[in-house]
């Protein structure tokens, strides 16, 4: 597709423009006008300008009109007191989704190739990737990772969105360390607890153990065996009560004896002084054996009360006394290390529980790596079906190869040649280059690019700054 006619009027700095659509050279010094027709042309193509005011100080229209040997009639019209004016038509008829059909005519590098030599390596990269054409949208993104990565930028192709994703200052990266990071710290908090708990340690068993039965157990066998002792002494110390119970007795009767007998004495003394009362005292003296006798038998009844009671006692204990007493140290043994284990059940419980946070933390790991895959395995299968408008063009890492090599390794020549390699790609697009700026360029690499653009077919418009006052149009 061939430009056949421009025509400018009252756009930025020119009053009117006209051009068959030949490639030109456009001289003059700063102010003439020659990046205006640069600026009129993108300005018809991407309906963008980077200047303040369109429409010609003193206007209120500026009109750009473009076609092109296919039929292709392009006119802009920019207005200051009503909105501006655009028709795309191919063959007379109006072109559907204008602005997305011009975007398909030509690439960026066509408009700009100079200033593509002056723009940062990520700048040209982005340039270059902007450039393979693959249908994708928001949903695209969502169907590939189930979600929209929020730290990414979408204003940018495809590439470079995959790129930004699987990139190790992305989120899914960044999260995956931290989650890995996790995974470790919990792996060995596992194994100090693992450490701490028996080998085979049966949870379940020790949590139902019940080690209140086995106490109550041993507290029974314990009480038997304390009653058991305690019937043996009874048993065992029979003789020892009955001699204490016959000394009691004995000592009771030999301190009556000697109660009475000073009694006696007294009495004879005090029969002996009264006399008078001799018989009165006689009758006293028949009464103490009388009395003597009745606290005997008190005597010998509690004694015989307290060895029938004592003996009654041993019968009791006598049965008991012949029985084993019963070990329980094995009990003992068992509720100590049923307790112990029981100890382990918390961390045992902390352990397991970290154990299934790390499962699930594996689990997002791992999915975060399928997502950091998937993200470096689509340009491969993108750059497979996608239109490539480049030749030797790869993509390693989200940066774009040229034959092999990074855009920064071209001479500047060879990223002018580039320029107009991608022009000649599209073949059903349009066939124009825009070069701006020439002067920037040696005389050899401007008279090498002019030769490499007739050699391709291309028609180009070129700007170059000179002393002269008056704007100069040169057909090449």
């Amino acid at each position: 597709m061939h430009v056949t006619k421009i025509k400018i009027k009252n756009l930025y700095g020119i009053k009117e423009y006209e051009s068959d659509g030949g490639s030109r050279e456009l001289t003059g010094e700063n102010g003439t006008g020659k990046s205006s027709v640069i600026d009129a042309i993108k300005y018809a193509l991407t309906n963008k300008s980077d200047r303040k005011y369109i429409v010609r100080n003193g206007e209120t229209e500026g009109e750009i009109l473009i076609e092109t040997d296919t039929g292709l009639r392009i006119n802009r019209k920019a207005r200051t007191n009503q909105a501006d004016y655009k028709s795309v038509k191919q063959n007379g008829r109006e072109v559907g989704s204008p602005e997305s059909f011009l975007r398909d005519i030509f690439s960026p590098l066509q408009l700009s190739p100079v200033e593509f030599l002056e723009k940062t390596e990520k700048e040209q990269n982005a340039i270059i990737l902007d450039m393979i054409n693959y249908d994708w949208d928001l949903n695209t993104i969502r169907e590939w990772f189930g979600e929209l990565p929020a730290w990414v930028s979408y204003d940018q192709n495809i590439l470079s969105v995959l790129n930004d994703i699987q990139s190790e200052k992305g989120k899914y990266f960044l999260d995956r360390q931290d989650i890995n990071r996790y995974i470790r710290n919990k792996r060995a908090f596992i194994e100090d607890i693992a450490s701490t708990i028996p080998a085979g340690y049966q949870a379940e068993k020790w949590e139902n153990e019940d080690l209140g039965g086995l106490y109550r157990e041993i507290e029974r066998i314990r009480k038997q065996n304390e009653e058991i002792e305690k019937a043996r002494r009874v048993v065992e110390d029979q003789d020892k009560k009955v001699r204490s119970f016959e000394a009691e007795k004995e000592i009771a009767l030999a301190a009556l004896d000697r109660e009475l007998s000073a009694e006696r004495e007294r009495l004879v003394k005090e029969t002996e002084r009264l006399q008078a009362q001799l018989k009165e005292n006689q009758q006293n003296i028949a009464a103490l054996g009388e009395k003597k006798a009745s606290r005997e038998e008190v005597i010998l009844q509690k004694f015989r009360a307290d060895v029938a009671g004592y003996e009654a006692k041993v019968e009791e204990y006598r049965e008991l006394a012949g029985k084993e007493t019963e070990d329980f140290s094995a009990l003992q043994e068992q509720a100590a290390h049923t307790e112990e284990m029981k100890g382990h059940l918390r961390e045992y419980r902390r352990m397991v529980s970290l154990q299934e946070e790390v499962e699930s933390l594996k689990e997002e790991s791992e999915d975060l790596t399928r997502k950091i895959e998937k993200a470096r395995s689509l340009p491969g299968e993108i750059l497979e079906t996608a239109t490539i408008p480049i030749k030797g063009l790869t993509v390693k890492d989200g940066i774009p190869l040229i034959n092999g090599l990074p855009v920064s390794n071209l001479s500047d020549g060879e990223k002018l040649d580039l320029c107009v390699d991608v022009a000649v790609q599209n073949q059903t697009g349009l066939q124009l280059v825009l070069i701006d700026g020439v002067e920037k360029l040696s005389s050899k690499m401007r008279e090498s690019l002019y030769q490499k653009c007739k050699e391709k077919g291309l028609q180009f418009i070129a700007t170059r700054t000179t002393d002269d006052d008056e704007l100069t149009v040169i057909t090449l």
